[in-house]
């Protein structure tokens, strides 16, 4: 991708990845659902490619586009973000030590510690945000801090570059979970960081109609084919079909990405001003105590913000069962908008306060989204 670094996320979008089909002249690629490919009389693969749990062109071409975006020299696809994430973890060694955030998306905390302490990894909560608990947690064996920036669901806001000298000073990798800013909003492979994951059932795809999920990484070094054995052997790959979708849908990521930070600055704005809320998490309202790290490490705010509202969890769920326009459901990144009591859907071990509600903005016109929270506020 040499020659394609330059170009701007814009064009990349549209082209990187894309090639018109040498068969039949089709600008849109085909999508190759067959699982296995055919032989030369020499017993070589022409095409290069064998059985498609181990590749396909579908995701090739998605592989390609996505290490483009984010700057890097590698990219692996999988069939969710959580299979993403645990291929990290899994190319790991029993013994190795990671440091993830105190505010860690539900999903990977358990991952850590229902499923990858057993089998020998340690680890440390710690605050990312403070620099000197990151310094006080590294450990001899210490190979990997993972960053959410920002963070789901508070949106706190890493240093990734300070964090990422910290760890390469240690000996470790810098892992940061990009999914909520995408590319089009944050470069973490710029800032320092080793490795960059995706949910790409989120702003990538977009639509809330596939699941995916991606590892980006700056160098395709050892870790990198450690990871590709992972995804190889362990076999949780993208069908052809998601992988079409998805680079189908990254086209349009800019430009929806420009949208839904637009709309969530206002929304933001709009609840931050009233008396029914307590506080706001955004880190476009200069009010957010990462606001000044955000404005030098994002190119974007993103769409997602937190709001907690006085009164409690009663509040919170009397607020959200009272809206019309923004859907009451789980995930994030699509053109609707949603919203969502996190701490009911992670159970009785969640650590969210029980009077916040998770707000994933969509393409809406913000007129209309705040005329929707102000009625259920009212």
């Amino acid at each position: 991708m040499s020659g394609q670094r330059a170009l701007r996320p814009e064009t990349l979008a549209v082209h990187a990845g894309r090639t018109a089909d040498p068969s039949t002249g089709a600008v849109i690629p085909p999508i190759q659902l067959s699982t296995t490919f055919e032989r030369s009389a020499d017993g070589t693969y022409p095409g290069g490619y064998v059985y498609t749990r181990s590749d396909n062109p579908n995701r090739s071409a998605l592989e390609h586009c996505l290490a483009a975006l984010e700057g890097g020299a590698a990219a692996a696809a999988f069939a969710s973000g959580m299979a993403a994430i645990s291929a990290v973890f899994q190319a790991l060694t029993p013994g190795d030590h990671v440091i993830f955030p105190s505010d860690v998306y539900f999903g990977t905390g358990r991952l850590l510690r229902e499923l990858m302490a057993p089998w020998g990894v340690a680890y440390s909560v710690v605050d990312l945000t403070d620099l000197d608990a990151v310094q006080a947690a590294i450990q001899p064996h210490t190979r990997l801090v993972w960053v959410e920036s920002p963070s789901n669901p508070l949106l706190k806001i890493t240093d990734i570059a300070a964090v990422a000298r910290l760890a390469h000073a240690a000996g470790a990798r810098c892992a940061v979970d990009n999914t909520w800013p995408s590319p089009a909003g944050q470069q973490p492979l710029a800032l320092g960081a080793d490795l960059v994951m995706h949910a790409t059932t989120k702003y990538l795809g977009g639509h809330s109609d596939l699941l995916g999920g991606a590892l980006v990484l700056a160098q395709a070094d050892a870790f990198f084919e450690r990871i590709r054995l992972v995804q190889t052997i362990g076999g949780a790959v993208p069908s052809p079909f998601d992988c079409w979708l998805l680079l189908r849908s990254i086209r349009t990521l800019p430009y929806r990405m420009r949208a839904h930070t637009d709309n969530a600055e206002q929304v933001a704005r709009f609840l931050a001003s009233h008396p029914a809320v307590a506080a706001v998490h955004y880190p476009g309202l200069p009010s957010h105590p990462g606001h000044a790290v955000a404005s030098q490490q994002m190119q974007l705010w993103g769409g997602m913000l937190s709001v907690q509202l006085q009164g409690g969890a009663a509040a919170a769920l009397r607020m959200a069962s009272r809206v019309h326009l923004f859907t009451r459901a789980t995930s994030l990144g699509g053109v609707e908008s949603l919203i969502e009591h996190r701490a009911s859907v992670e159970g009785p071990q969640s650590q969210t306060p029980a009077n916040l509600l998770r707000i994933s903005v969509g393409l809406e016109h913000p007129d209309d989204l705040i005329a929707d929270l102000d009625q259920a506020l009212a």
